[in-house]
């Protein structure tokens, strides 16, 4: 008995061996060699793994960041220029730098804007809330007030306003991850360019309905009426769909589309004093007057010539 113990002890740790030798030939044999700079990058990244760079971790970034041999195609907009600069470094390239990015709400109905005609006592979720119907008021393209944005945002950057049930921005903490826009089923979310000194224009409203339809559901929507785009001298603002869209990267923040605009739909933010509509209408219509003059004079002078 005993030596038969004996025997089976010796024969399994023979085997043992064998297959750990076995194993380690193996693993070497298929060993993956791994470029080092993949573990240097994944260092210098900020560790969120929020995936606003298009990939699902910070590692997976990294590594397609070495793959590529460049930075193109790739940028994490946690981390910004700067850590963009150190990655670049690593991989011994450039980098261009992008503008910075903060996360707009593109929509004005508040509850005094947009007054509620229906009531939804289901699961507080806004995407579970726009697969049953169109919300609680008649605009059918507005925020749905469930904070599915809050719950994403993992910066503590976005917040519900009890007053307006709108979701709200603390631009010091927003990343430009762009994780709240990617789950608002309604897409009121955008990521759009700082700004210098913060300061930005932007259409706050995505309703696509025609104008009376629009202003019916809400008193502050784009009513696709134009008359921004007819006074932008920059061509920054362009009518789509029945709603006005300002290009942040043309917009020179002179302010005069969001003077004339009927409704309010045009919100400017950061600047260091409030808008005084009627001094920029005024500077508006002196323009156009000069404007006027310029070119009767032109024609007078190809009718002489």
């Amino acid at each position: 008995m005993t030596q038969t113990v004996i025997w089976t002890v010796a024969i399994l740790t023979v085997l043992g061996l064998l297959l750990s030798l076995l194993l380690f030939w193996v693993a070497r044999k298929f060993r993956v060699e791994e470029d080092p700079r993949i573990d240097d990058i994944e260092k210098t990244l900020p560790g969120a793994n929020c995936g606003g760079c298009g990939f699902a971790g910070c590692r997976a970034f990294a590594d397609a960041a070495v793959k590529a041999g460049n930075l193109d195609a790739n940028y994490c907009p946690v981390g910004g220029n700067e850590v963009m600069k150190r990655v670049a470094a690593i991989l011994g390239c450039e980098v261009k730098e992008a503008p910075a990015l903060v996360a707009v709400v593109r929509c004005n109905g508040s509850c005094a804007n947009r007054p509620r005609c229906n009531i939804y006592e289901g699961e507080r979720s806004c995407k579970v809330k726009a697969a049953l119907y169109g919300g609680d008021t008649l605009c059918s393209f507005g925020c749905l007030g469930c904070g599915d944005c809050v719950a994403a945002c993992q910066f503590g950057a976005l917040s519900m306003n009890e007053e307006s049930s709108l979701p709200e921005v603390d631009e010091s903490k927003c990343t430009a991850c762009g994780k709240c826009a990617s789950v608002c089923p309604k897409r009121i979310i955008e990521l759009r360019g700082k700004g210098p000194r913060g300061m930005r224009e932007y259409v706050s409203c995505v309703n696509k309905d025609k104008g009376p339809v629009a202003r019916k559901a809400c008193a502050a929507a784009c009513i696709g009426c134009g008359i921004c785009v007819k006074t932008c001298q920059h061509s920054a603002i362009r009518l789509e769909d029945n709603v006005a869209y300002i290009d942040y990267s043309k917009c020179k923040l002179c302010r005069e589309c969001e003077a004339v605009c009927p409704t309010g739909a045009i919100h400017g933010v950061n600047f260091p004093k409030p808008l005084d509509k009627e001094a920029v209408k005024k500077r508006i219509e002196e323009r156009k007057a000069r404007e006027k003059a310029a070119a009767e004079t032109e024609k007078k002078e190809v009718n002489n010539g």
